[in-house]
């Protein structure tokens, strides 16, 4: 909660100190030809004083609105109790029973929970509390929270065409994904890890290349 109060108070603040230096700045900019803009900013520059002020502050405290709420449009809140872990944000819900859970930790800025076939019962990213709120709420209620990440990690290899243990369907989807991270399509990209996961394929994405293990198809 209080980081979500310091995104709301805060981010209007800034856009009312910002939009308050606007006329300031626009009278400097102006006497710059190569400044770029030029147009709005000689518009703002040639407001009266009150009138520039009060806009700009107005201007300013709607853009922090506006930030705050795709800020929390994009925000994972994450309930965890002894018989469940509920992700929730404004796309989805997914509930994952605790009987179910026998590891949690981060995978860059990703929350993942492994089932007792080490596959992913979930892969939540984006912004959500910080790690330490995550992990003493997990190891409150119980759950295997693991600092030093993956307990499979040594099973990982980097995705290369034509490896003889994927099928070749793992190996279409593996293309496709490879293409969907190029083009930062990330929602293309979680949808074909759905995807892989239904044929056993376990991934993680690093610096744009995919590593991948087995696990029982069908995991999650």
């Amino acid at each position: 909660m209080g980081e979500r109060a310091l995104i709301w108070g805060g981010f209007p603040l800034v856009g009312a100190v910002l939009g308050w230096l606007l006329p300031i700045v626009a009278d400097w900019a102006v006497s710059l030809p190569w400044f770029p803009f030029q147009g709005p900013l000689e518009l703002a520059a040639g407001l009266p004083a009150p009138a520039a002020t009060v806009g700009g502050l107005i201007l300013g405290v709607a853009t922090g609105v506006v930030l705050a709420l795709v800020s929390e449009s994009e925000y994972t809140t994450v309930t965890v109790d002894d018989n469940k872990v509920t992700l929730r944000n404004d796309t989805a819900t997914r509930t994952v029973e605790r009987a179910d859970v026998t590891a949690v930790f981060r995978d860059g800025a990703a929350l993942v929970l492994l089932g007792p076939d080490t596959g992913e019962l979930a892969r939540q990213g984006g912004d959500m509390p910080a790690q330490e709120r995550l992990r003493a709420a997990f190891r409150r209620h119980g759950y295997p929270w693991r600092d030093d990440g993956d307990p499979h990690a040594e099973h990982y290899q980097r995705w290369v065409e034509d490896l003889p243990d994927l099928s070749a369907s793992a190996h279409a989807l593996l293309k496709a994904r490879a293409r969907a991270l190029e083009r930062e399509d990330r929602s293309d990209a979680e949808q074909l890890r759905s995807e892989l996961a239904g044929l056993g394929v376990v991934l993680r994405d690093r610096e744009g290349k995919q590593f991948w293990r087995p696990a029982p198809p069908d995991s999650r």
